[in-house]
Order: structure tokens, then sequence, then C-alpha cells
């Protein structure tokens, strides 16, 4: 059984899942990670999921706030082995959860052209694509995305 917890960025089961994100994507972006890279860090997030099978961390995600109304979603990742079991599903949907408690109406985030599986995800969860934003304006790889979480 898969279990959620929230933490923050300090955590070392959620630093260790990005650590493999980040590896991932390298070979996916290829010379278009640094890019996306420096828009990543993720020092002092404060609203962190990790993923636990049989107490072992299998995947996590991310909220930071953006603006006034939106929370971000960043940092989703589900080890490769565990993809298809809806792992990402109940993550993204605990980090909806958590961003409604506390107060904000929407969520939005950024996937690459390059990450079918997230751009699947992301659709069959609700989100629907929007104009790019923030400095993901005219990133022809980028494609954003929200739902209203109200």
């Amino acid at each position: 059984m898969v279990t959620l917890r929230r933490t923050n960025s300090s955590d070392d089961d959620f630093i260790k899942l990005v650590k493999l994100l980040d590896a991932d994507l390298k070979f996916r972006d290829g010379e278009d990670h640094d890019f996306y890279h420096q828009f990543n860090a993720i020092v002092n997030i404060k609203h962190c999921l990790v993923a636990y099978e049989d107490q072992i961390p299998v995947g996590c995600g991310a909220i930071k706030p953006f603006d006034d109304i939106s929370m971000e979603v960043k940092r989703m990742y589900v080890l490769p082995e565990m993809r298809g079991r809806s792992i990402a599903v109940n993550i993204l949907s605990e980090l909806e959860i958590w961003a409604k408690e506390l107060g904000y109406s929407k969520c939005i985030l950024e996937t690459g052209l390059k990450q079918p599986e997230a751009i699947a995800l992301y659709k069959k969860s609700g989100y629907h694509i929007i104009p790019n934003y923030g400095q993901y304006k005219g990133v022809e790889n980028s494609v954003c995305f929200e739902k209203m979480i109200y």
C-alpha cells in the first residue's frame, strides 16, 4: 500500500528522489536541461510530499506559491518501476488538497514536450493547457497547465 507523507524540501527522501528526477530530465532535455534546471531549485520549499510503499520512497511532488491565488506544482516524480500504479495521480491529488487547505484556488505547472507521461497525467487529472507563463513564455519545449481547485 502506498502512503503519502507531507514534509518540506530538507527531507532526505525528497532530496534523493529529486536527484533521480533531475538525472531523468537531464537525459530527456539534453541541451535544454540547464535552462530548466535553474527554475527547479528545491531550497526552502515548505510543501513537499513523499510517497512510500512499504516504507520505501517511491515518488514525490511539491507546491510553492506563485501568486495570491495560485500554487505551482513542482518536482513531480515516480520511480520508473513504480509507474502505472496511480502513485503520481495520488501525489497530485494530495498536493491539490494541500493547496486548497492553504487558501489557494488554482494550481499551475510547467512540463516539457519530451515528457509525454507527465502531459497525459495532467490532462487525465483535469488540467488544461494555458499560455506559457513567467520564465516559460516563448519556450517552445514547455507546456503549461492550470486547474481550478476551489
